[in-house]
């Protein structure tokens, strides 16, 4: 028996990492983007989990997105507990190289808080409503 009849014939999406509690439709994620965008054009954003693990245990972060392609995924497997914890409302989106582009830097993130959104109030409230649904 070769090595090729051992492997399968088509690889199959992973399964999430272990730090996420929910499934995130696209919709949330396009709408997790654009709130992050917003906050960068107008508001404030962090970056990095270190500084997302920081503003969650202050209670200042209004919104935290974390990126599904982090590897490896125990860099992120507090943040969910945490922002359960201070009800800080979190989503997740597939892809930190554009999570790192729509909070402005030229390298991937894995995870992001928005401290303030800007002048668009609305769509933050827009994508908390957004994960609400989408943990029922």
């Amino acid at each position: 028996m070769t090595d090729e009849d051992i492997r399968p014939k088509e690889v199959k999406k992973m399964a999430n990492p272990l730090f996420v509690t929910y499934e995130a439709p696209k919709e949330l994620s396009e709408k997790a983007y654009l709130a992050a965008e917003t906050a960068r054009d107008g508001g404030k954003v962090r970056k990095g989990s270190n500084e997302v693990t920081k503003l969650i245990e202050r209670g200042q972060a209004k919104l935290v997105v974390m990126a599904l392609d982090v590897e490896p995924p125990e860099i992120l497997a507090h943040l969910p507990m945490l922002c359960e914890e201070k009800q800080i409302p979190y989503t997740y989106v597939p892809s930190r190289d554009e999570l790192g582009k729509a909070a402005g830097l030229k390298v991937t993130t894995a995870a992001i808080a928005i401290t303030e959104i800007g002048k668009k109030k609305g769509s933050l409230e827009e994508v908390v409503k957004a994960i609400e649904a989408a943990k029922k």
